[in-house]
């Protein structure tokens, strides 16, 4: 039987995936301009940036194994790791985008 859907879960999977992207490029901008002095950071940014990555990569780790072994298949298990990762770049880009800029301009 031929699966219809399999290019719009393809597609899909790809759109989440380039969502994820781009909020992890801004928040890496935002972040060097910060480290540069030309945007405002909030306290312990600079520690934040170093000590987030390994707990975020350890559960995507995790969810993604957990549906490997379940049967789940390679498209779920890929879901599985990118929806940590996905919600900590969007929860940074937010927090960030929020902070001003040393002129007073959002």
């Amino acid at each position: 039987m031929i699966d219809v859907y399999a290019p719009y879960r393809l597609f899909n999977q790809n759109l989440r995936a380039g969502m994820m992207i781009w909020d992890v490029q801004t928040v890496m901008a935002l972040r060097l301009m910060g480290l540069a002095g030309a945007w405002t950071m909030p306290p312990g940014e600079a520690v934040r940036m170093v000590t987030e990555k390994p707990p975020a990569f350890a559960k995507a780790w995790t969810a993604w194994q957990t549906a490997m072994l379940s049967g789940r298949g390679i498209e779920a298990a890929g879901h599985a790791f990118n929806a940590p990762l996905s919600r900590k770049a969007r929860g940074n880009r937010r927090r960030l985008t929020r902070v001003k800029t040393r002129t007073g301009r959002t």
